[in-house]
């Protein structure tokens, strides 16, 4: 299924407005917590800085979806990004992606792992990422079992759990 026309795929700017930054926060917030939250904007652009490849998705000039990743060797303190720095040399990890409830089922998920994946083949690397199983998201980890990845471990926070997925290329 191709993504729709009507929606548009876009890198993050180099230079981003505050408006801009808000509003990817504000979509973060209103999706933990399938993604985790974010302390700030401050945190949101500290994260950005570290990352290597971001998108985002419009519909009429409005955000409506993202997705931020990370290679091996950032800087990035995240528990999670961790565990794939102890366990690959190189990887292309999937921090977070958030989609407008309203927008869902339309492909664009679909979509950005089609392209952040199309990226890995390219560079020959894994695709990395965690999901949530406490609080579980059943449909995150269908989605991404149907899309070819494999649970490769678990891990227990305090206050909630996930599952780490990888998906091959080489």
């Amino acid at each position: 299924m191709s993504l729709d026309p009507k929606f548009k795929v876009s890198e993050f700017p180099s230079h981003m407005s505050k408006g801009f930054l808000k509003e990817i926060y504000n979509l973060n917030q209103e999706h933990t917590p399938e993604v985790g939250s974010l302390s700030s904007i401050a945190y949101l652009e500290e994260l950005i800085k570290f990352s290597s490849n971001n998108f985002y998705i419009s519909f009429e000039n409005n955000i409506i979806g993202f997705m931020i990743c990370f290679r091996e060797g950032s800087e990035y303190k995240s528990k999670n990004y961790k565990f794939f720095t102890q366990n690959k040399a190189k990887f292309l990890y999937i921090d977070r992606i958030a989609v407008k409830s309203d927008y869902r089922r339309n492909g664009i998920g679909r979509s950005l792992y089609a392209l952040i994946g199309s990226i890995a083949i390219d560079k020959e690397i894994p695709l990395c990422c965690e999901v949530n199983i406490e609080p579980l998201n059943q449909i995150s980890i269908d989605f991404h079992e149907n899309l070819g990845f494999c649970r490769v471990d678990e891990f227990a926070f305090d206050d909630h759990a996930v599952a780490y997925f990888i998906k091959e290329h080489s």
